[in-house]
């Protein structure tokens, strides 16, 4: 076997699974999970009918890894709608089946593991992803330190010299999970100045990015460059997906775009990696990527639950509307005497033991650096249900808070 696969550490979920082994919640209430990130809002119609369509001729043949014409069109299309960036759909975009699988397979393509030192700079809270990427690769995954004081976003400046000397890949993910945080453009322009001094390549997360809740929408990596005058965009490639946009997840569906050299590479890559997406995915995903009104009343549905929600939890925790994706990053309240280590699991495991409500403990989403877990003492809650469903687990959380004893 492969001895780098002894690296993995168990999945958020496979960790929720063993803290609640033995819990039996009470039976009157229903169960309500605020703890995958799962769409749960229905799929449009039009997506549905598309996926339904006759498209017997298509299965005939074995589908381009690179994708139709059409669907390429479709991508770049949609790129300069939201962005205002003219790519080509021929070398800059590809499809990928998700940007789970996305995300992970770049590593493979990016990182030379002969390279002594070979690093991958990731988050820290962040999606799992990221490392398992890394350590399959080859390479040691760097945890970047993120500042509480501002929504959890990343602090670069933290990170040592030494290690952006032999960084390889960077992940980022903006809007965050867990956080919820969007990057400035000063931010963006100071990892492009990190990445023409050291030479890595930069990953950028995108998925999340039309859930939001001001008037602006979330600024893009590639939109970034281009207003920094990285026309090129050397050195980056974004992916997205139409899974939280669309509420299609079942479907797999999503892109990567960016440097058209690293996209050719990635290609090579794809093509032995044997992930072509199904040509009846590819309809489906043509008529998603072309229509905007779907996207703009399913990103009313969240903000009229948020804007229900986060007020309710306010009271008792602290938490605050973040600046996109949907996703409420809580601070856990501790009671007289209780130890903050350990604080975010043993409240998820209470909660469900009392009130059948399901939330993914912070420190299941981080790792220990500099002996601190930045997301000890917190726990993400995906609003992904229905409005009155999270509002009902957002009464049953404040009930749970102010019936707690008061010692721990």
């Amino acid at each position: 076997m492969n001895p780098l696969l002894a690296r993995l550490q168990p999945y958020p979920f496979e960790r929720l699974r063993q803290l609640f082994a033995g819990v039996t919640p009470p039976p009157g209430l229903r169960p309500i999970s605020l703890g995958i990130g799962e769409p749960k809002h229905p799929t449009p119609p039009f997506i549905q009918a598309a996926l339904a369509g006759d498209l017997r001729e298509g299965l005939a043949g074995y589908p381009p890894t690179a994708g139709t014409p059409a669907l390429r069109a479709a991508f770049t299309g949609w790129l300069q709608r939201r962005y205002g960036l003219a790519l080509d759909a021929a070398t800059q975009v590809l499809p990928v089946n998700g940007s789970r699988e996305a995300l992970f397979a770049f590593a493979q393509t990016v990182v030379d593991p002969t390279r002594p030192g070979a690093t991958v700079v990731c988050p820290n809270p962040f999606y799992q992803i990221y490392e398992g990427a890394a350590l399959l690769a080859g390479a040691e995954p760097y945890y970047a330190p993120s500042d509480p004081q501002r929504n959890f976003a990343v602090d670069w400046d933290s990170v040592p010299e030494a290690v952006w000397a032999r960084t390889q890949l960077l992940y980022v993910c903006s809007p965050g999970n867990p956080t919820g945080a969007v990057m400035p453009l000063d931010e963006w322009r100071k990892l492009f100045e990190l990445s023409d001094r050291h030479g890595f390549v930069i990953a950028s997360d995108e998925c999340y990015s039309e859930i939001y809740f001001g008037d602006i929408p979330p600024l893009g990596g590639l939109e970034a460059a281009a207003q920094l005058g990285r026309g090129d965009l050397r050195n980056i490639v974004a992916f997205t997906s139409l899974s939280k946009r669309s509420n299609v997840p079942g479907m797999r569906s999503g892109f990567v775009a960016g440097d058209a050299a690293l996209i050719q590479q990635y290609l090579l890559y794809r093509t032995y990696h044997g992930s072509a997406m199904s040509p009846v995915v590819q309809t489906a995903s043509i008529a998603a990527w072309n229509d905007e009104a779907h996207v703009r009343a399913n990103r009313a549905l969240y903000r009229e639950k948020f804007a229900a929600v986060t007020p309710l939890l306010s009271e008792v925790m602290d938490v605050r509307l973040p600046d996109a994706s949907f996703y409420l990053w809580a601070g856990v309240p501790l009671r007289p005497g209780e130890a903050a280590e350990g604080s975010d699991a043993r409240f998820a495991r209470e909660l469900l033991a009392q009130y059948n409500v399901t939330v993914l403990p912070g420190s299941y989403l981080a790792r220990e650096a500099a002996g601190l877990n930045p997301g000890q003492g917190r726990v993400r809650m995906a609003l992904v249900a229905e409005t009155a469903e999270c509002v009902e687990a957002a009464q049953r959380i404040v009930q749970f808070i102010q019936s707690r004893p008061q010692t721990a």
